[in-house]
């Protein structure tokens, strides 16, 4: 069960499944009156209309959300040929029409591989990325259109699936954090020689996290609403622990505990270990901190949970 946190609520990681028309914001918001903790976070924004799994950190966990960040995402959607919107999606208005009838699955399929694996990626003005300070799609509600840098991206998978209209598709798509699906669906319809847009996108996975164990907002509600005094949140919080099993992980001793709560580096057997990001767990299984490698080789304190002098 994940532990009361400091804040006088829990700690812990919630996969929720976001229902449309909330955004990521209102979840989070929402959660903090549920769970009666301030310290609460989200990781990898999802729009409004968009629904699926939404990460959502509690209590000490929020220190742990850059970890999840830029983990592999799982999308699952419509999209309709022949036509373009000002957003990209379904939300926004037509800007252009083309007669494409004749697609083909086929045809479509072949298309897609020029949008997989290691490729550049323009960021659409419908997003929240920041130039000068403003938010892009501050911008374009303003209709201003900027200039904007295409960025690195990798693509695992963009497959499609035939639906009983001509026109509309089933898409799946893996891809790294950072990747805009609805520019996916829209660079496709160009390469096809008309326009496509983005019908329809529920996230099926974050890493190491899918639907499967996913909770609506409002079983959480529930919950709380049944154990007024003292909501039971049991099977619904995953311990940090259980929030980072996706990486790496050392279990260390009893002797390096204490090592671990001061963040001094660790050494002996660990100190060869070459990976990004290692979870250190205590001899019961607690996570302690999260150690990353240094400039000198060593594995160093990056996150401490469990610091010296602290319950």
């Amino acid at each position: 069960m994940a532990r009361r946190g400091s804040a006088g609520g829990p700690d812990g990681l919630v996969i929720i499944d976001k229902e449309a028309g909330w955004t990521s914001h209102d979840v989070v918001a929402k959660l903090r009156g549920i769970l009666r903790q301030r310290r609460t976070g989200h990781a990898g924004t999802l729009d409004p209309s968009a629904t699926g799994v939404l990460l959502v950190g509690v209590g000490k966990v929020t220190r742990l959300l850059r970890f999840l960040q830029d983990t592999t995402k799982r999308y699952e959607g419509d999209l309709v040929f022949g036509a373009q919107t000002t957003t990209l999606d379904a939300d926004g208005e037509v800007t252009a029409t083309f007669a494409m009838d004749g697609i083909t699955l086929a045809t479509a399929q072949a298309a897609t591989k020029e949008f997989t694996g290691h490729i550049l990626q323009t960021p659409p003005m419908v997003s929240a990325l920041k130039v000068d300070g403003k938010r892009l799609h501050q911008l374009a509600r303003e209709g201003i259109e900027v200039e904007r840098t295409p960025r690195p991206v990798r693509v695992d998978e963009f497959s499609l699936h035939e639906t009983d209209d001509p026109l509309r598709f089933r898409f799946t798509v893996t891809c790294s954090s950072g990747t805009y699906v609805r520019s996916l669906v829209d660079d496709l319809g160009r390469a096809l020689g008309g326009g496509a847009y983005m019908a329809s996108l529920r996230r099926t996975g974050v890493g190491a996290f899918t639907l499967a164990e996913a909770h609506l907002l409002g079983e959480l509600a529930d919950r709380a609403a049944k154990g007024e005094q003292a909501p039971d949140f049991s099977g619904l919080l995953l311990t940090p622990a259980e929030a980072l099993r996706g990486m790496a992980s050392v279990v260390v001793d009893e002797a390096a505990v204490a090592r671990v709560a001061n963040g001094l580096w660790l050494e002996g057997e660990l100190s060869p270990i070459s990976l990004g990001s290692v979870a250190i767990l205590g001899p019961s299984g607690d996570l302690l901190a999260v150690y990353e490698k240094g400039a000198s080789g060593r594995l160093e304190a990056s996150v401490v949970l469990h610091a010296a002098g602290t319950a």
